[in-house]
């Protein structure tokens, strides 16, 4: 595995021209990082289907070629470019240790289905891809709202132990505790569902926890669900985290293991870049 010595920003622009004027899941979320950071590019179409049915694929991208809505979506053919190139740039950030800032999310999305403005989901199919090769991930997602796609497609899999940081009875509905996993799989899958209001303290000590556990899965590889709508400023839930909450949640991630990337989920205000860049800063000052 080639690795940077310190987490960076993979980003390209076309995500920019993906559902660019909506209010929710709109090209506004990562504007701030086209002029500060430079343009990379990797098409992750050859990985897809690692996840995803083949006749989902099309489905996709028939639905995008022909304009049409999907997961609450405006598609257009630049979204299927985007959505191959988030694909792309997530497997780059695993095999470097960086962050990629990509749209469309992807934890919401399911082998067969689309959800949450989730096409193709981006940090199941570059865990499933070091699978493939051999490697045990640990998948730590800490938008604030549970990552149900991420957890169906690993929840019979003991090669993939994965944990969700969310608020409670929001969408999508799911995210208990008893949400364990099934067959071979019992076990790893762990929930930590917070009450609306929840801050930094109660995200960090679930964070603590989820640590705790993967050490003793002893992972290769820990992939981080970076959704940033936990954010005291988000738009659509009630949580109540900082940056100061996203640095040490990045700190303390960077402090316990080798070999760490994250993705870009949700986030629904004016400073995911902030966030990002907070999260990254504490992955790299444990360095």
């Amino acid at each position: 595995m080639t690795v940077n010595t310190m987490m960076e920003v993979l980003y390209n622009s076309k995500f920019m021209l993906h559902n660019s004027d909506s209010y929710a899941e709109g090209r506004y979320r990562i504007a701030d990082f086209t002029s500060r950071t430079d343009e990379v590019d990797r098409d992750g179409e050859k990985y897809i289907a690692l996840v995803h049915t083949k006749s989902y694929q099309e489905m996709v991208r028939d639905a995008c070629m022909n304009h049409s809505v999907l997961a609450e979506v405006n598609l257009s053919p630049d979204s299927y470019a985007a959505a191959c190139s988030a694909v792309g740039l997530t497997v780059m950030a695993s095999e470097q240790d960086d962050f990629a800032v990509v749209r469309p999310p992807g934890h919401h999305a399911k082998p067969e289905r689309a959800d949450g403005f989730c096409l193709f989901n981006n940090i199941a199919i570059a865990a499933q891809k070091m699978v493939k090769e051999g490697k045990r991930v640990f998948i730590l997602d800490i938008d604030g709202h549970h990552g149900d796609g991420t957890q169906e497609i690993f929840y019979r899999s003991d090669q993939v132990f994965f944990c969700s940081i969310h608020q409670q009875y929001v969408y999508p509905g799911s995210g208990s505790k008893d949400e364990r996993g099934v067959g071979a799989g019992i076990g790893y899958t762990i929930n930590f569902p917070l009450d609306e209001g929840a801050g930094d303290h109660e995200l960090l000590k679930a964070v603590d926890t989820a640590i705790g556990k993967a050490m003793e899965f002893k992972p290769d590889v820990v992939g981080v669900s970076a959704g940033f709508d936990g954010y005291i400023k988000d738009r659509l839930l009630g949580l109540k985290y900082t940056l100061e909450g996203y640095y040490q949640c990045g700190r303390k991630l960077g402090q316990s293991f080798d070999h760490v990337f994250a993705v870009l989920e949700g986030g629904y205000h004016m400073d995911i870049l902030k966030c990002t860049q907070h999260f990254i800063r504490g992955v790299n000052d444990s360095k």
